[in-house]
């Protein structure tokens, strides 16, 4: 999504572009299938309404209208001790924002409720070293909340380890209202709550591939070449980038531009600057990387004894019986995702909690994630439609340190004129973050173009 969103707005700009694709087709991540009725997101399925990138994105490309809210009741649930407990209402990220609903909570025990409201008097940070998501959560509301909340539910969302993500890079916001207001609590309940709320996430009627479709379908004829694996680069003067560079495809045919955007994992950008800069490369190279599936499942809703009412559920890591990190109520969070008379359900499995089961063959998987819903859920047969979608090396684990590291590629980069990269690797993980940062890359292209046409005048 980096890459395209580059490609469009330098498209906006008028400035000549050619994007070279590894695969054979264009969106990384972004993956729908429409079969039999049902729309299906392989990878993301939303757009996060707080980061407005992507929805504002979506909006240039006329697709404003289509936009629509998760379907209510918008609940999340914690699992614990076999069964599902919902969120305390007014939860922000997890975070608690009024008193009575969390003391109301089966989730969390006595000891752990007081442990978290003693957010109010906890001192707030006085230097700026990097924090675990974990130490952050440990230090304001306890271990328990690390437990049940961060863990599953923010170091989830990466499928990373909650005591190595970093705070500043995952959740900055959470960081600046500590240094800002001390407590969190008092901070999120010092502001004016909203008459009525159409939830933080947005989504298209055809899944958000046709947020893809539409980007793809702005741009110039031509301009996107699929089979296209980029093996090497090179600059004017050999292996340094500088002057114009060079992209050798695998087909041995090079591709010369004055400029060039990685728009890859930050593992695979290693493997192509290795020969430019090997300082560089090493840096690209340091960034983790997690791999997870996403298996589909539909049942005839009269299989299923639960309610789904809600998105879904988490699965902390210290509760034992299920395998799978979590699971999506997919046809009660969206419209039109299964057709009547059916549900249709996803779960995540791997990550850095579980990899060795990212190793198993498609029906293992769908094995797992039947076994767990189905106890979890009360699902009398066999799914009746099944898809599963690997994400290899796919989740940049953006660990404490990670914005330093940044820092230092940016100076590496800043040595190599030309040579930019991108993607969610290096400056946000999200498809808004993306979005924003391969925009902001398009125009630091853009201007380093104009610059070379006013030197050429």
């Amino acid at each position: 999504m980096a890459g395209l969103a580059v490609a469009y707005e330098l498209h906006v700009r008028r400035v000549p572009f050619l994007v070279l694709e590894r695969a054979a087709t264009p969106g990384g991540v972004i993956v729908t299938d429409r079969v039999d009725g049902y729309t299906i997101d392989g990878g993301p399925d939303s757009l996060l309404v707080q980061k407005p990138a992507a929805i504002d994105l979506c909006r240039e490309l006329g697709l404003g209208d289509r936009l629509f809210p998760t379907l209510p009741p918008r609940t999340a649930f914690i699992y614990r001790g076999g069964r599902l407990h919902p969120l305390p209402e007014a939860s922000v990220l997890g975070i608690p924002t009024r008193l009575m609903p969390l003391a109301a909570t089966p989730l969390f025990s006595w000891a752990g409720k007081a442990r978290m409201a003693c957010d109010l008097f906890v001192p707030r940070r006085t230097d700026d070293a990097d924090e675990s998501i974990g130490g952050f959560m440990r230090r304001r509301f306890g271990r328990e909340a690390v437990d049940y909340l961060a863990e599953p539910l923010l170091a989830g969302i990466h499928s990373g380890d909650v005591d190595q993500l970093s705070m500043r890079s995952a959740f900055p916001r959470l960081t600046t209202i500590e240094a800002t207001h001390g407590s969190l609590i008092r901070a999120f309940r010092s502001l004016p709550r909203p008459a009525a709320t159409d939830g933080v996430f947005r989504s298209l009627p055809g899944g958000i591939r046709e947020m893809v479709d539409a980007l793809l379908a702005k741009l110039p004829a031509g301009c996107v070449r699929m089979d296209s694996p980029v093996v090497a680069l090179t600059g004017a003067g050999g292996t340094r980038a500088a002057g114009p560079l060079t992209a050798r495809l695998q087909s041995g045919e090079p591709v010369r531009a004055s400029a060039l955007v990685l728009a890859v994992p930050a593992w695979a950008s290693a493997d192509l600057v290795q020969p430019v800069d090997a300082d560089l490369a090493a840096l690209c190279r340091a960034v983790p990387y997690a791999s997870s599936c996403t298996v589909a499942l539909s049942y005839p809703r009269a299989r299923v004894r639960h309610p789904l009412s809600g998105s879904g559920f988490v699965v902390p890591r210290v509760e034992k019986g299920l395998r799978v990190m979590a699971g999506s109520w997919v046809s009660s969070k969206w419209p039109g995702r299964a057709p009547d008379g059916h549900v249709l359900l996803r779960v995540f499995i791997g990550g850095v909690r579980n990899p060795e089961l990212v190793e198993l063959d498609d029906g293992q998987l769908v094995s797992l994630a039947h076994g767990d819903l189905a106890r979890l859920l009360g699902i009398d047969g066999r799914p009746t439609l099944t898809r599963v979608y690997r994400w290899p090396r796919a989740n940049a684990q953006h660990v404490v340190g990670h914005l330093a590291r940044m820092a230092a590629i940016d100076a590496r980069l800043a040595a190599l004129p030309g040579l930019y990269v991108t993607g969610s690797g290096f400056r946000g993980t999200g498809i808004p973050d993306c979005v924003e940062d391969g925009r902001a890359t398009a125009r630091a292209v853009a201007a380093r173009v104009q610059d070379a046409r006013e030197e050429a005048i």
